[in-house]
């Protein structure tokens, strides 16, 4: 389905184009060539992506798959190639170029340490950093920083926030307050690309059978969401375990897992404020809160991000959480 022009509505505002690198009768790598009319409607340039990109260890192989995406771009006005973005980046991104011994979290790339080098021997540079921290112990909960607690009960006395959970009877229409939300959220953000009503509906049907609703906070003001966050569970841990490669029995094992509380990792995938609610304490609202529900669920460590090098706020507010950056990603670039 994700990679299908029929049924992704990303495709509704973008294109792509799918190639395989052989060599001896034997497939060695592949690439998707894509470009995103949203992303250059909203930025005014005309950066064309990459993203899927898998490779054997070979320069050779990198230069061959890296020149068909360049070319296939350049064909529709692109000046630039970025990436990897599988299709954006509200989708997987980045090549990991740091944290290499940790496994990846629910929805987080994972790749060899040689990509880095096959990118920068292909000419390609550092576009920007995205940093991912983690927090917590798996072995045993760790109390919310007693500074945090003291803080969020101010701030919601002063302000007269509320937070919630997500209501899962009227799943449609908290996406719809989602959708309000959303790209107001995240406009200024370097490389942000808005998501169309169809790929927010799509996202949120996917994500609905494993969602736990305390893990998706909403934050109110007289009635108004005012901000968010979405954390799930890391199914990495059960789908790290299919050795059988068959999804009927995995599917099975991972609802059980939910149902019966035995995974302890979380990822919180966002966490966004409306822009004048900003640096008044909403986002440390929405981590006390999924911090002390999941510990309430037996999930006692967490990865948050991926958040941007730039982005002081962000950084700032999870470090005062005691969360430790941990893994870094990087998004290139390559003139064409």
């Amino acid at each position: 389905m994700l990679l299908s022009r029929e049924k992704n509505p990303f495709f509704e505002h973008g294109e792509a184009e799918y190639f395989v690198a052989e060599h001896g009768g034997q497939v060695v790598g592949r690439i998707a060539a894509i470009s995103n009319r949203l992303h250059n409607e909203t930025h005014g340039d005309r950066v064309g992506f990459f993203g899927f990109f898998e490779a054997a260890d070979d320069q050779a192989v990198a230069d061959a798959l890296f020149a068909a995406a360049a070319g296939w771009c350049r064909e529709r006005g692109h000046d630039v190639l970025r990436g990897p973005a599988s299709f954006s980046v509200n989708d997987e991104c980045g090549v990991l170029v740091d944290g290499f011994d940790t496994p990846p979290a629910l929805m987080m790339p994972h790749n060899p340490r040689y990509y880095v080098r096959l990118l920068e021997g292909a000419g390609f540079v550092k576009a920007k950093d995205l940093w991912v921290y983690q927090g917590g112990s798996e072995a045993r909960y760790v109390p919310v920083p007693e500074r945090l607690a003291r803080g969020t009960e101010l701030i919601r006395q002063r302000m007269g926030i509320t937070i919630r959970p997500l209501d899962m009877k009227n799943f449609k229409g908290e996406v719809e307050r989602i959708k309000q939300l959303y790209n107001a959220a995240w406009e200024k953000n370097w490389g942000f690309v808005p998501m169309t009503d169809h790929e927010i509906d799509h996202l949120a049907e996917q994500f609905k059978p494993v969602v736990i609703p305390e893990l998706v906070p909403i934050a109110e003001k007289d009635g108004q969401v005012i901000g968010f966050g979405i954390a799930l569970p890391d199914l990495n841990v059960i789908f790290r375990r299919n050795r059988s490669g068959r999804m009927f029995p995995m599917i099975l094992k991972l609802l059980w897992a939910l149902k019966t509380r035995r995974i302890r990792r979380a990822r919180i995938l966002l966490l966004g404020v409306r822009p004048e609610f900003r640096g008044k304490g909403v986002d440390a609202m929405l981590y006390h809160w999924i911090w002390t529900r999941s510990g309430e669920r037996g999930i006692y460590w967490g990865e948050a991000g991926w958040i941007l090098e730039d982005n002081p706020a962000m950084n700032a507010g999870l470090e005062k959480m005691t969360f430790k950056v941990y893994k870094t990603y990087r998004l290139y670039d390559r003139p064409i």
